[in-house]
């Protein structure tokens, strides 16, 4: 772990922890997964690699998230992606590179959608791990059981186990409504931006056919797929960590 300090910016109530280094564009804007933090085993490792290239490089933890304020069941995708446009905003200056694990990866193609629709074509690549958008419409709800139901009608939510930690994961009702209105995957998805996917095989929360779908609905971008036989859905292992390194260096090589 680092032992730089975060900062913190408000957005809308919420305090929100962010790490910027200063360097050569475009830069790297981590966007993390669902209940990570930005000081995981991926994150880290992009921070220590754009250190050694005096790359810029900006991560944060959205509400609820690692050393932000917030609680976790409170979030939304409408809310972690207003806080990742406004860290987005106030920290980078120039072309960035957005690199979203997981969630992360339904962020950033939301984030293109907004930045574009404000005139913003800041972003020059995309780099997205094991990608998860519209996870609540296309992988949760689609095999919500009938205590699950129950729970989100009765409780607001419900708990499931989680393979990452002691902690159960939260779904909320709110978080599958607000999904909805989020989807990026119900038709042609345009990001203006060379796109490249990195897949695990062997990834058992998100199955490679999400990543497929993904990239049948991005058919005027330069797009590519890494499919990586024994990869999960971490893709955290040294040979993953490497190939991350080199995807998001031959991309930020490709657009200086």
């Amino acid at each position: 772990m680092t032992a730089t300090p975060p900062v913190f910016l408000d957005v809308d109530g919420s305090s929100i922890a962010v790490r910027h280094t200063a360097g050569t564009t475009p830069g790297i804007v981590w966007l993390g997964g669902y209940k990570s933090d930005m000081l995981g085993t991926k994150a880290e490792t992009l921070s220590d690699w754009a250190a050694r290239e005096g790359r810029a490089f900006l991560r944060h933890d959205y509400s609820g998230h690692g050393e932000s304020g917030g609680v976790f069941a409170d979030g939304t995708i409408s809310k972690w992606l207003s806080q990742s446009l406004a860290v987005f905003r106030h920290f980078t200056r120039g072309k960035q590179i957005l690199v979203g694990s997981s969630m992360g990866a339904w962020i950033a193609l939301r984030m293109v959608q907004e930045l574009r629709k404000a005139g913003d074509s800041n972003v020059a690549g995309l780099v997205l791990l094991a990608p998860a958008p519209d996870f609540t419409v296309e992988l949760v709800e689609p095999v919500l059981t009938e205590a699950q139901k129950r729970d989100l009608a009765a409780r607001g939510l419900f708990e499931e186990p989680s393979d990452y930690s002691s902690e159960p994961y939260i779904y909320t009702r709110a978080l599958i409504e607000d999904g909805r209105n989020n989807r990026v995957m119900a038709g042609p998805i345009d990001t203006h931006c060379p796109v490249h996917i990195l897949q695990g095989l062997a990834d058992l929360d998100v199955p490679a056919s999400h990543a497929l779908k993904l990239v049948s609905l991005l058919p005027a971008d330069d797009v590519t797929l890494s499919l990586i036989p024994d990869g999960d859905h971490r893709l955290s292992r040294p040979q993953d960590l490497e190939m991350l390194v080199r995807t998001v260096d031959a991309m930020a090589r490709r657009e200086n």
